[in-house]
């Protein structure tokens, strides 16, 4: 009977310790989000503008920004990798996790209408699309993170509403706004306050 109680106790220690950390997993904030990289993000978003500008068919227009989102999304994913290292977090996480889901999801239907627009040629819907899903994402990741994330959010989906009430010709200044302003400004706000 005594050689059972420490084996109980040390049983009870372990589950009480993994329920601890797990708890505090679920309550931490994924803060591995980059601001240097935004401030890049921003930046090639900004080039993308101006040669998008110059474009001679849609079909152009919509190629450069494609472009621009892979490059946007190879440095995204980069220095969220160098943040999480240098800070000594954990990408496989619960909250980790959670973020992904919540952006993924918005923009993987995002490419799939873009991909349905293309084929129908609804070129002047695609800006206020993107921003809104991109936002829409944004915010659902930024669930999972710290308060600037939703503010980013929220701020795209803004641009996006205003994408859609205003005439489709600004749609490409809209995305200037978005993909190169918001992410210059919100990253340099995290550069600065956030570690990175």
């Amino acid at each position: 009977m005594s050689g059972e109680t420490p084996h109980s106790i040390s049983d009870r220690a372990a589950d009480d310790l993994t329920f601890i950390r797990s708890a505090m997993e679920r309550s931490a904030a994924f803060t591995a989000v980059p601001g240097l990289g935004g401030v890049v993000i921003g930046a090639i978003g900004f080039v993308a503008a101006a040669i998008a500008a110059r474009a001679p068919d849609p079909e152009t227009w919509l190629m450069t920004w494609l472009v621009a989102a892979f490059f946007g999304l190879i440095v995204e994913l980069g220095a969220l990798i160098r943040k999480a290292r240098r800070t000594g977090l954990v990408l496989t996480g619960l909250n980790a996790r959670r973020f992904a889901l919540g952006i993924a999801a918005p923009l993987v239907a995002g490419a799939a209408l873009t991909c349905l627009l293309w084929t129908t040629r609804g070129f002047t819907i695609m800006a206020p699309l993107w921003l809104l899903l991109y936002g829409s994402g944004v915010l659902s990741a930024g669930m999972f993170s710290v308060p600037v994330v939703r503010a980013l959010g929220l701020c795209f989906m803004a641009t996006g509403l205003a994408a859609a009430i205003t005439p489709p010709e600004w749609g490409n200044m809209w995305l200037a706004v978005g993909f190169g302003g918001l992410h210059v400004g919100f990253g340099a706000y995290i550069a600065r306050n956030l570690g990175g």
